[in-house]
């Protein structure tokens, strides 16, 4: 039920909604972040984030007309006119829902694996939010048992990371991490390291991925620190017959992770 309306985008809580969106270190001060769309939404509220408050633009989708799923959380639904939700959406087809949620922490020591032999994806410093968002999708597609980002330069809660990864940063278990504390993390856990580094490489689908894995990949321009060649099990390449020696990350990321993915029978 609607308890409040918002009309002008000049209201002081929507400017403080907008500073949410637009600066990362607001999000990191006040702990909440912006979600955007019904599938989002719900995705967010499934994989237990706690969503404080929902802005719903009623002349794009009623209040009736809402999933039971969002109209049966307690909390304060508040309506927006059109005008404010123009003005706080990165998309147009969103459906006219804005949530308001709480961060969550993403520690190594949080990672909790349900198998002996996880298989994770890692990404060091990658810093394009549609890469990150699409590596998000590709782990969430593979059932991947985590991702972890090393040396992050971007925040996991940027609105375009959401909007790319089509909310799949809510479906995956994620951390983030110094690269040095990563590889210790792995060590302690005897999780197998394969980077995807051209030097001293051997083709990827030669590699036994059955065990506890992880995949490494970095970034189109800068690849991966020395420090993964030296943990690797072993460094995997993936063959190009084209011009170009490398492929944009999330491709790569997709051709090894399921390439673990067949071997374990999927």
């Amino acid at each position: 039920m609607i308890t409040k309306r918002i009309e002008s985008p000049q209201n002081s809580h929507i400017k403080k909604l907008l500073q949410l969106q637009e600066k990362s270190r607001n999000r990191k001060k006040e702990g909440l972040f912006i979600i955007e769309g019904i599938q989002e939404v719900e995705l967010a509220t499934k994989h237990e984030y706690k969503i404080i408050e929902i802005l719903v633009c009623e002349e794009i989708t009623p209040f009736e007309n809402l999933p039971e799923s969002i109209t049966s959380l307690s909390i304060r639904f508040t309506g927006i006119d059109k005008i404010v939700y123009e003005k706080l959406a990165y998309r147009t087809s969103t459906e006219g829902i804005i949530g308001i949620a709480e961060t969550k922490t993403h520690t190594l020591d949080l990672l909790n694996f349900k198998t002996t032999t996880p298989l994770i994806l890692i990404a060091e410093a990658p810093e394009k939010p549609g890469n990150i968002g699409a590596l998000l999708r590709t782990a969430d597609a593979a059932n991947a048992d985590a991702v972890i980002i090393a040396n992050p330069r971007t925040d996991l809660y940027n609105p375009n990371i959401i909007r790319s990864s089509v909310g799949c940063v809510f479906t995956n278990q994620i951390a983030t991490g110094l690269t040095e504390d990563i590889i210790s993390f792995l060590n302690k856990k005897n999780i197998n390291i394969y980077a995807a580094i051209l030097q001293e490489a051997e083709n990827y689908h030669l590699q036994d991925f059955c065990k506890a894995s992880a995949i490494v990949v970095g970034t189109e321009h800068n690849g991966l620190s020395e420090a993964w060649r030296k943990a690797s099990i072993q460094n995997i390449i993936i063959p190009m017959s084209g011009t170009v020696d490398s492929m944009n990350v999330s491709v790569a990321a997709g051709i090894l992770i399921f390439e673990a993915k067949r071997q374990r029978g999927f």
